[in-house]
């Protein structure tokens, strides 16, 4: 009897993935399928009990990130939201401060971390994801009542459309931090999105923070989970506060090991995302009239801008869909459009002829 999970995984997309009128999926790059050898490796993956013993293909997942950001050590989590909140519970003390730029993920979505971890969030203004370096010094030199015990970066910066943190950049708030005696945590989900962009290994970027949360379920293309990487000790402290949030996975190498394949095969074919996006935002502009705002994507984000006179993201979002695009608003007047594994050049005319469709129906 042939075996229906390789089957399965075999049958996957077709060659082009918008061929005979599919439906174009730009929500996210987390709607990527494991690729086959992913599944081959999920179904070979030696296992254990990572909350006993520990699961010897969780472990090699942990190293290989921990080698790959030139980190002590790594700790596989179900989301990288867990392995922000690990990064903050097991490195500011309750009734400290945690810095962000204020329009970072971490602050808009995340924060509601703080009803666990007991400190504060204090978001600073930033340009392009990257926060004002004299708002950071402000505040690392305040004697208020909360010391600041954490500084978060983001890169790429989802809520800039993607944007790559400059590494001069990244040194400066780095070294002032570091000379505040403030450790740095970065907040990496798409991280080799940005080492792409920036051509350098990744571990060019990590070495700006002490510790790195990496998501494996974006573009890399695993189905779940991440890797927090950093120094044994915080390692150590993060572990024992992973099971204390309910973390702990037992037999999950059978799920580390799309990781693993995430890692040694996916980073090199992210450039085709990046071209893909940047011909999606030029054929947009193509199709859509002067008020709607098209963004150039430094990676595989592109933000369409809505006119105030223009209906809004969810209407939009409608209009898509009837149009055989999926899209995501991001706000009222602007919509989210994001390249992965699954789109190809067909997938971003088939986008393109959508959203002249939609406009035709919308603005009319």
């Amino acid at each position: 009897m042939p075996d229906r999970t390789l089957h399965i995984a075999a049958a996957g997309l077709p060659r082009s993935p918008c061929a005979a009128g599919a439906v174009v999926d730009l929500r996210s790059d987390t709607v990527t399928l494991p690729t086959p050898s992913m599944y081959g490796r999920m179904q070979t993956a030696a296992l254990g009990d990572d909350g006993l013993d520990g699961d010897p293909t969780v472990r090699a997942l942990e190293a290989l990130v921990a080698r790959t950001l030139g980190k002590e050590a790594g700790l596989y989590v179900p989301t990288a939201t867990m392995g922000n909140l690990l990064a903050v519970l097991s490195q500011a003390d309750r009734r400290s401060q945690v810095v962000l730029e204020e329009s970072a993920h971490m602050f808009v979505s995340e924060r509601g971390g703080a009803a666990f971890s007991g400190v504060t969030y204090i978001g600073i203004p930033g340009v392009a994801g990257a926060m004002d370096l004299e708002s950071l010094a402000l505040v690392l030199k305040s004697s208020s009542e909360l010391r600041t015990d954490l500084v978060c970066m983001e890169t790429t910066h989802g809520n800039a459309g993607g944007a790559v943190l400059p590494l001069d950049h990244m040194r400066a708030v780095w070294k002032a931090s570091s000379d505040a005696g403030v450790r740095v945590h970065l907040d990496g989900a798409r991280l080799f999105n940005a080492a792409v962009a920036l051509n350098v290994d990744p571990a060019a970027i990590a070495c700006y923070a002490d510790t790195v949360a990496l998501c494996l379920s974006k573009g890399l293309s695993a189905p779940a989970g991440a890797v927090l990487a950093g120094p044994s000790a915080t390692m150590t402290s993060a572990r024992r506060l992973r099971k204390m949030l309910g973390g702990t996975q037992r037999q999950i190498g059978v799920i580390a090991a799309a990781g693993l394949d995430a890692l040694e095969t996916m980073p090199g074919r992210l450039a085709q995302d990046h071209a893909l996006a940047s011909r999606l935002s030029e054929a947009l502009r193509a199709v859509l009239p002067d008020g709607v705002s098209i963004s150039t994507p430094p990676t595989n984000i592109v933000f369409v801008d809505l006119p105030e006179a223009a209906p809004d993201s969810l209407a939009w979002a409608e209009a898509l869909k009837e149009c055989g695009v999926l899209v995501r608003p991001w706000g009222p007047r602007r919509i989210r459009l994001v390249t992965h594994r699954h789109i190809d050049a067909a997938c971003v005319d088939a986008a393109a002829t959508g959203f002249r469709r939609a406009a035709q129906s919308l603005l009319a």
